[in-house]
């Protein structure tokens, strides 16, 4: 009867290291378990720390809003700025080449030159003024009619007017196209206003700067703010830190609420900051369209399209997280149990 039960023991028990070791590891979670557990804390942290914020709306919205109109500043001159550009953009169409050409070229050959510039990817159009048509287009503008007729020959020349395209609408390039016309053996020169064009570029570069500067100034006001909230927060919570750390929480597990805190009140931010934006531009449209008409133009006030919005509300969610941590990281340290 022993050896009956020795032999049954000896059966039960692993023979080897290896099957020793996977007797042990039967009884832990797998891979799988542990990972789906760790995304589940962190959905049920998040949740709980929206509805933390859900619990003191006003403190939390009056937090949120003064984010909002942090963000909505440099949010709102980037949207000027968005559309400053793209009306310069048909300003910068409007810039005139007006290559004179030699006296020893004709009509046809200059409607040649003409079709074959027209062809280059940095021109948009050419237009052909022949002699005659300038003569009589100085004849009508100068209002010195009776004494061009006194002349022998026609002095004024042949002109090509090219419109540069949007691949040449900086001044750089611009310049570099002139410099190439006026190489060609039938333009005796080439002329352009580039004055106009370098300040109107000056003018928007200085515009973008700034709207960097404005907004990495209010960004860390963002920072501080929610920062600022985060401690008060910690402050309130000191003895449920103190509880968890005593029963072995990490500094990891004590931080998540605040880090999905401090994020919530930045998306919380960057939607009210949208809203502003959006109800200036709602309030704008409208007399910019009737300024717009007044030069017979159709040009309106654009939104915000979907990738500047995403944009907005990841940076806002972004500065609150990165608030909330440093925060946490510098008063946590501080608290431990008694």
């Amino acid at each position: 009867m022993r050896s009956r039960t020795r032999s049954a023991i000896d059966r039960a028990r692993p023979r080897t290291r290896t099957e020793a070791k996977r007797h042990a590891a039967s009884g832990r979670p797998s891979i799988t378990t542990r990972f789906q557990a760790y995304w589940i804390n962190h959905l049920q942290t998040l949740l709980a720390s929206l509805g933390r914020l859900w619990r003191t709306p006003f403190a939390s919205l009056m937090t949120a809003a003064v984010i909002g109109i942090a963000l909505a500043l440099p949010a709102g001159m980037h949207l000027l700025l968005d559309n400053a550009q793209r009306l310069s953009a048909n300003w910068d169409g409007s810039a005139r080449i007006s290559v004179f050409l030699k006296d020893s070229v004709g009509d046809s050959q200059a409607r040649t030159l003409a079709d074959k510039l027209r062809s280059r990817q940095e021109v948009a159009d050419t237009e052909f003024i022949s002699r005659n048509a300038a003569l009589e287009e100085f004849r009508t503008l100068s209002g010195f009619g009776d004494a061009l007729k006194a002349l022998d020959k026609n002095p004024l020349p042949a002109v090509l007017v090219i419109r540069p395209s949007m691949a040449a609408s900086d001044p750089a390039r611009i310049e570099q196209l002139v410099s190439e016309l006026q190489t060609l053996p039938e333009v005796d020169f080439a002329q352009l206003d580039m004055q106009w064009v370098r300040r109107l570029h000056a003018i928007m570069e200085i515009a973008q700067r700034g709207v960097f500067v404005l907004g990495g100034l209010l960004a860390l006001a963002v920072l501080l703010i929610v920062g600022n909230t985060i401690r008060l927060d910690i402050f309130n919570r000191r003895q449920e830190i103190e509880v968890i750390k005593m029963v072995g929480g990490t500094d990891a597990f004590i931080r998540r609420p605040f880090l999905y805190g401090g994020m919530w009140y930045g998306l919380l931010g960057g939607v009210i900051a949208w809203l502003m934006v959006g109800v200036s531009w709602w309030l704008l449209q409208n007399p910019v369209r009737g300024l717009a008409s007044l030069y017979h133009s159709g040009f309106g006030l654009e939104m915000l399209g979907v990738g500047s919005s995403l944009l907005l509300f990841a940076l806002a969610g972004l500065l609150g997280w990165l608030g909330s941590w440093l925060a946490v990281g510098r008063h946590l340290r501080a608290i431990e149990p008694a």
